[in-house]
């Protein structure tokens, strides 16, 4: 049964083996949820996230490897680097399976080494490796490779870091198999801080559930109804970016670095175009019936893949395509390319290089700063030598490489960067659904659409069986609570942890997770789960000194757009704000859930002053 943790001290080589209490999986399930409250009790706000002895968790959830719908993904969880806030990172892919096959289902790793290794786990047996040989010279890619071979086990599936996770780049990812990232919150640098270049795994053994048939009978059918889904259908032709004309047409797609209405190149670098001209193939997670990813390949022009490579998923095809007003698919796929290979966000990456280009234009950075690149709107060039420079942490890159946020402050104007607590904003306008305002002020770990892609609920994705219904995209009634709720379910959703791409319902997932764990809970109860790991993850941040004036929308986000989908519309903060704060029972001035919340939740006893 789920539960088993492995602790891997790096400063000592010492290992040890723990079950998890069972109330705190009966509490918050598992994965994301889970990993907040195991954290919780040794957080320490004066020690810096890069600290050795600050825990960096690769946690899987009790769904994980099951080959149930989208199951193939664990999370990666410490303090961020990044924003010194709540870190998560959903990564899919095989590692979180090869880790319950192996019989962990919580890997977690402090101390640091005092020189590069990487983990290497063979079922029950467990080494510690010297990564010397790897360090600064071998990409996320070649680091699998190398690996595969030193372990002489071709099955074994790698989570690495590149060189910005060496380098400790605060917004550096963690990169498994085909391209699949932890890409947010800067989890690959918290990684390089331990000197830990990999973690390999293989395992073996076979996941038993609670009540195994039943399960096996339920995955089976909840498989088969999502294949014939129109969903999976256009997420298998066009991958993550085949909304990308929609989304422009809505004003949901960002341009010109949050500064223009439209561009008129998304129709050339959507997935349709991208399926049409330079689709090899697709990849999918473990166990997954819907296989988004993209196999692509270009022999010709200025960027050949050279073989077979990864193509670009629509947060990449924003943040060096749109955001850029950059229309040439080569491009961005190799920008992409390179961001994977130097283990990168490329949502920040991309938007932090866009703020540059914007500074650029306003004639505020100069090419005696930018190391005599010109950085001209629709030039895809100098991001080669940029992403290079920052993952190298040299010349001008070195300040890129602090984020957005430090690269406006370095030209006098902090505001001008686009970010929420730290995290630069996902890809999804908020000027478009503004729903997805609240959503990015209110998540734990900053401007994220993976704590609740509320956009979705605009487009149609509604889920009335838990409350989530239609409204006016453009209109602040009625948000607070529906955003307040999608943001429960989806945390059900991280804590199991499941795709977002499935359109599975909360009754299906419930019916899984009772069989999987032989319980007999009732919805209330899973999504109860889901709201404590949420307000888990609000005291872990109201510990660190999380404040409520912070909750705000940066400043280029304030100014209306007329002339494209947005219609002019801002989101009307205050009074979504005012019902959010409502419904969840949180304090509006401290930010602290109210004694009766935290008593419903059975967290009072985690705090002594609220």
């Amino acid at each position: 049964m789920f539960g088993k943790l492995v602790r891997i001290n790096l400063s000592n080589h010492q290992i040890s083996r723990d079950q998890i209490p069972q109330e705190h999986i009966e509490g918050f399930i598992g994965a994301s949820g889970l990993a907040a409250r195991l954290l919780w009790d040794g957080l320490d706000a004066n020690r810096h996230p890069l600290d050795p002895a600050s825990p960096l968790l690769f946690a899987t959830g009790p769904l994980t490897g099951t080959a149930g719908p989208t199951t193939g993904r664990f999370t990666v969880c410490g303090r961020s680097p990044q924003t010194g806030w709540w870190g998560e990172s959903n990564i899919g892919g095989f590692v979180g399976p090869e880790l319950r096959f192996a019989g962990i289902d919580v890997l977690w790793i402090e101390g640091a080494a005092e020189e590069p290794v990487y983990i290497w786990i063979y079922n029950d047996a467990i080494e510690i490796r010297s990564a010397q040989h790897l360090w600064g010279k071998a990409d996320t890619y070649e680091t699998q490779e190398i690996i595969r071979r030193e372990v002489g086990v071709p099955q074994a599936k790698v989570a690495c870091i590149g060189l910005a996770g060496e380098n400790l780049v605060p917004f550096a990812g963690i990169l498994s198999d085909h391209g699949r990232l932890a890409a947010r919150t800067g989890m690959g640098a918290l990684m390089g801080s331990k000197k830990l270049k990999a973690v390999a795994v293989r395992g073996t053994q076979r996941l038993v559930m609670g009540r195994d048939e039943e399960y096996r009978k339920l995955r089976v059918a909840v498989n088969k109804k999502l294949l014939e889904q129109n969903m999976t259908a256009v997420l298998r032709a066009t991958g993550t970016s085949g909304g990308a004309e929609y989304l422009q047409y809505l004003g949901d797609m960002p341009q010109k670095y949050w500064t223009a209405a439209k561009f008129e190149g998304a129709e050339k670098i959507s997935g349709a175009t991208m399926a049409e001209t330079i689709l090899k193939g697709t990849t999918a997670c473990q166990g997954c019936v819907i296989s988004c990813g993209r196999e692509v390949e270009i022999t010709d022009g200025n960027y050949p893949t050279h073989g077979v490579a990864k193509g670009p998923e629509y947060e990449t095809i924003c943040s060096f395509g749109s955001q850029l007003m950059v229309d040439d698919l080569a491009a961005i796929t190799a920008l992409g390319d390179l961001c994977d290979r130097l283990g990168m966000d490329t949502i920040t990456a991309g938007n932090t290089i866009a703020l540059a280009y914007l500074l650029f234009e306003q004639g505020k950075l100069t090419l005696k700063d930018s190391g005599g690149l010109p950085l001209r709107w629709g030039d895809p060039e100098p991001c080669f030598s940029l992403l290079r420079q920052m993952a190298a942490r040299e010349g001008f890159g070195n300040l890129l490489a602090r984020g957005s946020k430090a690269l406006a402050a370095a030209y006098g104007d902090e505001d001008l960067a686009v970010q929420v607590n730290g995290l630069d904003v996902a890809m999804h306008d908020p000027r478009a659904f503004s729903g997805q305002a609240l959503v990015y002020v209110t998540s734990p770990r900053g401007a994220c659409h993976n704590q609740s892609d509320y956009f979705n609920v605009g487009l149609g994705g509604t889920i009335e069986e838990i409350g989530v219904e239609f409204t006016d995209r453009f209109s602040p009634m009625g948000k607070g609570e529906q955003v307040a709720r999608h943001q429960h379910w989806r945390t059900v959703c991280n804590s199991l942890t499941t795709c977002f791409f499935a359109v599975v319902s909360p009754t299906e997932i419930l019916n899984l997770l009772n069989a999987a764990m032989d319980w007999n809970w009732d919805l209330q109860t899973m999504l109860k789960a889901g709201e404590r790991a949420w307000n888990m993850k609000r005291l872990y941040n109201l510990k660190l000194g999380w404040k409520t004036v912070n909750e705000k929308l940066p400043k280029l986000i304030l100014q209306p757009l007329t002339d494209g989908g947005q219609e002019g519309n801002l989101p009307d903060m205050e009074t979504m704000l005012a019902e959010y704060y409502r419904f969840s029972g949180w304090d509006r001035t401290s930010g602290f859930p109210l004694q009766e919340k935290l008593e419903d939740l059975g967290l009072k006893d985690l705090l002594s002053v609220t």
